[in-house]
């Protein structure tokens, strides 16, 4: 029974994570197949199916594994004592061996090779997006939690990323599993192995800032804002 406890979320993490990424890359690809001349329409197909997508999945998975499917969430949640550290690298294994099935299944049902990407995104302007993207989800994600409003997580963060893929340089990746993960895919949504780790750097910048954020805006426990009279 204990060995079930713990293996579940751990399968939790892994089937999210991988449906995830084959949301994200997959409707990139048939983003591109609809819309070949038109990147804009591609993006907002990509975001609308990302945002829905991502709203499903932390509904499904929430009350398996918490629905992280990111290792910075998981990160901020040991450093904000909501997890045990030692459940850290686990959950961080399991998100990126899901994102890296998902790339593949993605490939597979849309018959595109698995291949490195091509799309160099480390710029400055989409590092600092990152950075941004970043601490923002972290900020949505537990400011949600310590307000004991959890159960709105799943609209929340999916129009959060919904969004930040328009508003961020970097179409808002803001998740080092899924950043491995798109590395597979030389589509729409991918991005190169050489821009991945000032991608994932950025993301954890941006975690930590966002973690910062939360446990001053929101101490742990609250279920009112802070008076200030």
């Amino acid at each position: 029974m204990h060995r079930a406890a713990f293996l579940r979320p751990l399968v939790g993490e892994l089937l999210g994570s991988g449906l995830l990424a084959a949301v994200v890359i997959g409707s990139g690809i048939m983003a591109q197949r609809l819309s070949p001349d038109d990147v804009g329409l591609q993006l907002l197909q990509n975001a609308f199916a990302t945002a829905l997508g991502l709203a499903v999945l932390i509904l499904v998975f929430q009350p398996i594994s918490g629905a992280h499917f990111n290792p910075v969430v998981t990160l901020a949640d040991a450093a904000m004592r909501g997890r045990a550290w030692r459940t850290v690298m686990p959950y961080a294994a399991a998100q990126i061996a899901g994102c890296l099935a998902g790339a593949v299944l993605a490939g597979a049902m849309f018959g595109t090779p698995v291949a490195f990407s091509t799309t160099d995104r480390a710029t400055p302007g989409n590092l600092l997006a990152e950075v941004v993207a970043t601490a923002g989800l972290v900020l949505v994600v537990f400011a949600l939690a310590r307000t004991g409003r959890q159960h709105l997580a799943a609209p929340a963060v999916g129009a959060y990323i919904g969004a930040a893929y328009f508003f961020t340089a970097s179409t808002s990746f803001a998740n080092p599993a899924i950043t491995i993960g798109r590395t597979l895919s030389d589509t729409f949504a991918g991005i190169a192995p050489s821009s991945a780790p000032a991608f994932i750097l950025a993301q954890l910048v941006g975690g930590a800032v966002g973690a910062v954020l939360a446990a001053w805006l929101v101490p742990a426990g609250s279920r009112e804002p802070v008076s200030t009279r």
